[in-house]
């Protein structure tokens, strides 16, 4: 059953509740540390994995807060949702087409997010990204350049789309995803064609992906490639030996650091 001071016990908060950015800030950051992105259950899905976006919060809460497994997107980004919603801020669901090796986008609604509005300033906010992403909320504020533990980040805005690009501390810029300007029901997921098709794509080739963060960077195993990020700095490592595979495979998961 949701319940927000086991939450927030669970992120090891006890300050101040009043909705802040620093509040904000403080609870993204623990959130991404405490609350690891897995997708091993993706696989059973089949082509559903985002028929239930409109998560059921007391099931899902008891899976991944209490009960201790990872989540995906919209799992994560549902909990934080109506943590937020409930300490009082003003959030709004996003979605955004990630961006492909080939360097063409995926479907828009693949990927759920939000932004948090404080007055007439506006913070994207994502706890469920697959991969190397910020660690504390982004204003959204068109080429503005914003570090984060060594990190940049800048948002472009055009066309009625915000594109956020990544660069860490001895790399070159690299585009992350692009969403529209568009504030997004729950119900937009539901029976969406394009979705479906996507997934019978991703299903041909499962791969399985963990991560979570510390406190100056972030672990992400994408299938045998083991992504470090700390202070900035990015390293890749192909974890060939079995051994040094399934220790990332459990190790990713432990949130007690």
């Amino acid at each position: 059953m949701f319940d927000t001071d086991s939450y927030l016990k669970k992120l090891g908060y006890s300050g101040p509740l009043e909705p802040t950015p620093q509040l904000l800030r403080t609870l993204h950051k623990l959130h991404l540390m405490k609350v690891p992105f897995d997708n091993s259950l993706n696989a059973g899905r089949g082509l559903d994995i985002w028929e239930y976006v409109d998560i059921d919060v007391d099931e899902t809460f008891d899976a991944v807060i209490t009960g201790g497994r990872g989540g995906v997107c919209h799992e994560l980004s549902g909990l934080f949702r109506n943590l937020l919603t409930r300490l009082g801020f003003d959030v709004a669901v996003m979605a955004a087409g990630v961006r492909m090796a080939n360097g063409e986008f995926g479907p828009e609604m693949e990927h759920m997010l939000h932004v948090v509005r404080f007055g007439e300033e506006r913070w994207l906010v994502d706890v469920g990204f697959a991969g190397p992403s910020f660690l504390e909320p982004l204003r959204l504020a068109a080429g503005q350049e914003q570090e984060q533990y060594g990190c940049t980040y800048r948002l472009d805005a055009e066309d009625g789309h915000w594109t956020l690009n990544r660069r860490p501390l001895e790399g070159a810029w690299e585009v992350v995803y692009r969403l529209p300007d568009v504030v997004r029901e729950l119900s937009d997921w539901r029976g969406d064609a394009t979705l479906r098709e996507y997934a019978r794509e991703l299903n041909s080739a499962v791969t399985l992906i963990r991560g979570r963060a510390f406190a100056t960077g972030q672990l992400t195993l994408i299938g045998k490639r083991l992504i470090t990020v700390a202070q900035g700095r990015q390293q890749i490592r192909v974890l060939v030996k079995p051994a040094d595979y399934d220790n990332a495979v459990e190790s990713i998961l432990v949130t007690e650091i």
